[in-house]
């Protein structure tokens, strides 16, 4: 028999935690420096977690 098997990475941020991150992350950038792979890592992790919040209209 098989058994379930726990995901092995942390769990996905919420929408607002993400959204928080990225705020972060653009206040505190250095040398006016654009954090670009960090900001679209985190743009996505937002997105992901904004869609799967929405729930489908009936």
């Amino acid at each position: 028999m098989y058994e379930t098997l726990t995901p092995a990475g942390p769990a996905r941020p919420s929408a607002a935690e993400a959204n928080e991150a990225i705020r972060h992350l653009v206040e505190t950038r250095v040398d006016g420096e654009w954090p670009s792979q960090a900001y679209e890592f985190l743009l996505a992790e937002w997105a992901e977690a904004s869609h799967a919040e929405v729930s489908p209209a009936q």
